[in-house]
């Protein structure tokens, strides 16, 4: 009877961890609106980017004479990462980085949405405050870090100011 209850308390113990640890994950992620599985679900930002078609730019006259870029949306190449592709799409207001959206990363194994989940996010808050495409690499997503930091570098060099 002793070893009937504490092998009940140790798989209660592990469900009500494993109930606690999805919750935080989940309250970490924002969603992308979108329905579209190919689309992002990882933004940086709260409100949602709409991708541009093909490598385009849509640059803004009013660039400030000591600003890092030139104002407009601009999408970086197409990045390979062991388990699927990436490509992001960088907002430049003022001459700086507002915002950084995913428009493809791997996805199509629930271990690369798992990874990107938390990977995508830290990615993008860092490029951002550090105004570049140099960041560094998330543990255990090391082929995503580096294929977002090439599509990233590339989205940055069309926007040269």
């Amino acid at each position: 009877m002793k070893k009937f209850t504490l092998a009940t308390l140790i798989i209660g113990a592990f469900i009500l961890f494993s109930l606690l640890s999805n919750h935080t994950n989940v309250l970490a992620l924002l969603p992308n609106s979108s329905n579209d599985p190919g689309s992002p679900a990882f933004s940086s930002t709260a409100s949602s980017v709409p991708p541009a078609s093909g490598a385009s730019d849509t640059p803004n006259a009013t660039s400030t004479a000591n600003a890092l870029y030139k104002d407009g949306t601009y999408t970086g190449m197409v990045a390979d990462a062991q388990w699927g592709n990436v490509q992001v799409q960088v907002v430049i207001q003022h001459g700086k980085m507002t915002s950084v959206s995913f428009l493809q990363y791997p996805n199509e194994r629930n271990r690369s949405v798992e990874i990107n989940g938390y990977a995508d996010p830290q990615l993008t808050s860092e490029a951002i405050q550090a105004q570049s495409a140099t960041v560094d690499s998330v543990s255990g997503a090391t082929d995503s870090s580096e294929a977002f930091m090439q599509s990233l570098t590339d989205a940055l060099s069309q926007a040269q100011a």
